[in-house]
């Protein structure tokens, strides 16, 4: 089977490795890529969907997936169903879960599933009234796609008003903020949970654990993620169970019975509070980098997974998972996340530990091939180290020593990945 691949980051890097190695995988493409993607496959340089659908016709390509969300919202999967190409992701009607926070929360109340207190408004003073009513911090959401970056947690009400108004007037996210969901902080940890969904049948894989913050302790801003682990020990099944019956089985059910059938990937931002999973967010797509510590730990074959949920057959799926952790590392460039750095050359070490060479790797993100054939740290977020292993602590260690076989200038990354697990 000939597979094309939507995206260019590194999690769309992860999902090539994976199908790399699935015997039944025959050529693979990527559109765009990034300058590392074209060792696994060939790289396109069409955007337009149309054009990509004639590629997929003439190329004989069995199966699309598609990494991003933007091209979820856009509706890339309706326009290649209606062509009769078998594409893996979420109609555009049902993308509304990530392409606006306001359907989605609304979704939540409609159909009982656990989430913060919130209010949805594209007033002001009714976002004022509603903030006073709460206690620091808070949380304000810009109702849109921001590229992950549509979220502030204010530390008082007088930041979260400001960062209401400022999103309401379109000065901080233009047209994306318009609208916003204010509502209340909830104090707990965080987990990433994903449910693979074919309209009716789900599997769920390892629960996962992000690191958001740039520097170590969770300090510093927000970040698309510096780094993850899976699976997270903080998930015990009881906390499983409850996602089942009280998340997972009745937002596809609700999806259904509101028209709008969930294939894809259901990516579960959960909270969990006194041992209660309370739904922080929905998205409707891998995380990123937790994509990058899932795909390893698929044991069977990766098409088999995105191909029978892509057509409606999960339930004739045998999914396993090795019986091991992973971890990976986020190396990113002087400047993120604040401003674009200057491109610097990426120079790998040859690896001579045998233990390494066979349980790590690197998942290429944010980088360039130049002229000179030589690979270009251009991105935020650069590359993902992984490592694997019997338990956190040899994935973290393992992870850690291929981070010190990377180098390009200003290269920075967190340093205690994995550190509430151990």
């Amino acid at each position: 089977m000939n597979v094309l691949i939507i995206g260019a980051g590194g999690r769309e890097y992860s999902i090539g490795m994976a199908l790399k190695k699935d015997e039944s995988v025959d050529n693979l493409y990527f559109a765009p890529g990034n300058g590392a993607t074209d060792e696994l496959g060939e790289n396109l340089t069409i955007s337009d969907f149309d054009e990509l659908g004639d590629f997929c016709e003439s190329n004989s390509i069995g199966l699309t997936i598609v990494g991003p969300e933007a091209p979820l919202v856009d509706g890339i999967v309706d326009r290649f169903e209606a062509r009769g190409l078998t594409i893996f992701g979420p109609s555009a009607q049902a993308s509304q879960l990530e392409g606006s926070k306001i359907f989605m929360k609304n979704f939540l109340a409609r159909h009982s599933v656990p989430t913060a207190k919130y209010i949805e408004t594209d007033s002001i003073e009714d976002a004022y009234r509603f903030i006073n009513s709460l206690e620091a911090p808070i949380v304000v959401k810009a109702d849109g796609l921001c590229g992950g970056k549509g979220v502030i947690i204010a530390t008082s009400r007088d930041e979260a008003k400001k960062a209401s108004a400022e999103m309401l007037s379109g000065s901080s996210f233009g047209d994306a903020g318009t609208s916003i969901v204010v509502e209340e902080f909830l104090d707990g940890y965080e987990l990433s949970v994903f449910a693979i969904c074919d309209g009716e049948d789900y599997v769920v894989l390892p629960a996962a654990q992000d690191h958001k913050r740039l520097l170590n302790d969770d300090l510093g801003p927000n970040t698309g993620g510096m780094g993850a682990y899976a699976p997270t020990p903080l998930v015990d099944d009881e906390i499983y169970r409850k996602l089942d019956e009280r998340v997972i089985v009745p937002t596809l059910e609700g999806m259904r019975a509101e028209g709008m059938p969930f294939k894809g990937v259901l990516f579960i931002g959960v909270m969990v509070v006194d041992g209660e999973p309370i739904i922080l967010e929905y998205n409707v797509r891998f995380g990123d980098p937790e994509c990058e510590e899932l795909m390893p730990l698929l044991k069977s074959p990766a098409s088999e997974l995105f191909y029978k949920a892509a057509t409606g057959d999960l339930k004739n799926a045998k999914i396993e998972f090795h019986d091991k952790y992973a971890v990976g590392v986020v190396m990113a460039s002087r400047d993120y996340p604040y401003k674009s750095s200057e491109p610097a050359q990426i120079i790998i070490d040859d690896i001579v530990h045998d233990d390494l060479e066979a349980n790590s790797h690197i998942s290429f993100a944010g980088v360039t091939r130049g002229d000179d054939d030589k690979l270009y740290a251009t991105g935020g977020r650069v590359l993902v180290c992984v490592g694997m292993g019997d338990s956190i602590a040899e994935a973290q260690q393992r992870a850690y020593m291929l981070v010190g076989q990377v180098h390009f200038a200003g290269k920075q990354c967190r340093t205690d990945i994995a550190y509430q697990a151990l």
